[in-house]
């Protein structure tokens, strides 16, 4: 039999997005809380002669994703065949749920899950040095190559601290129908801040230990720029916080906005929807109730 390998590729949302310094290579350095979600997109990853990637599924945009050697989870794939030597080739299949170009993640997600998957297939695993291959994939990928539902992550995404799960909450994602391109709001937050940003606050362990914590220090430093471009985000985020939610921001550079609802006592996400009921519906936008995760989804392998 063919080996092969599926996995849950998680969305995640941004707790926190502080830009900092822009380095020589044009890029910035960032600090951020990451946070995975029960939405995912399904991955299944086989060994094979050639190298393929097939996507479908509800969140496939009409366009399609653009050519398969750009596509993260391909690039992913030929990233660890390149630096181990195997596989020698490799066929990905992912039905995408995850909205694309919306700040959650979904190809970072798509490329993480496609790391895992062929390092539970490998003959000699790397473990722990995946993130050394996700870094220069994109700032989300190596937080997904990880066991752990959240994470404080800073410099270009690749320096972390796994922070402990907290009890699962409802959540509502509210996705426009227009993306924001990441150059765009780095583009927009440069141009609309001081030369010289005020000093940021330090983090400590016990601020990820506890929704609380959690919601005292939520921000994201992109939202205002991109808000003042597309007035629909910023709206969402006060329609999304007057409705009840304990966090209501921008997740990443957008479009998505999101608010962490209260589960009061035994989760579903049901408890949330009452509340979620009174934020009025929008024309050209679309909204998912899911969840945080509790978890990471593990990687199945089928003989």
């Amino acid at each position: 039999m063919t080996p092969t390998a599926r996995v849950t590729a998680q969305a995640k949302v941004n707790l926190l997005l502080r830009v900092l310094a822009r380095e020589v290579s044009g890029y910035h350095t960032i600090e951020t809380i990451f946070l995975r979600l029960d939405l995912g997109d399904d991955v299944r990853v086989r060994v094979d002669a050639g190298r393929t990637l097939d996507c479908a599924g509800p969140a496939m945009p009409s366009g399609g994703l653009g050519p398969v050697e750009q596509n993260l989870a391909y690039r992913a794939a030929a990233t660890y065949a390149d630096a181990t030597g195997w596989p020698n080739g490799f066929a990905i299949e992912i039905e995408k749920k995850i909205p694309v170009g919306g700040g959650l993640g979904g190809g970072s997600a798509d490329a993480g899950a496609v790391l895992r998957a062929l390092d539970a297939l490998a003959p000699n695993p790397l473990g722990a040095r995946l993130v050394e291959l996700a870094a220069p994939l994109g700032a989300d990928v190596p937080f997904m190559t990880l066991q752990s539902p959240m994470a404080l992550a800073w410099g270009r995404g690749e320096r972390m601290l796994v922070a402990p799960p907290l009890a699962a909450q409802p959540v509502l994602l509210a996705i426009p129908d227009f993306g924001v391109a990441a150059s765009d709001a780095y583009s927009w937050l440069s141009a609309d801040r001081p030369e010289h940003s005020p000093a940021t606050r330090i983090l400590r362990p016990e601020s990820l230990a506890s929704w609380a914590s959690l919601a005292a220090l939520a921000e994201n430093d992109l939202e205002a720029a991109v808000g003042r471009r597309h007035g629909l985000i910023a709206e969402l985020v006060d329609e999304i916080r007057a409705g009840g939610a304990l966090i209501a921001m921008m997740s990443g550079s957008g479009s998505t906005v999101f608010g962490v609802f209260s589960a009061h006592g035994a989760f579903g996400a049901r408890a949330a929807a009452p509340k979620v009921a009174e934020i009025p519906p929008r024309a050209g936008v679309t909204t998912i109730l899911t969840s945080t995760s509790e978890r990471v989804v593990r990687v199945e392998l089928e003989q």
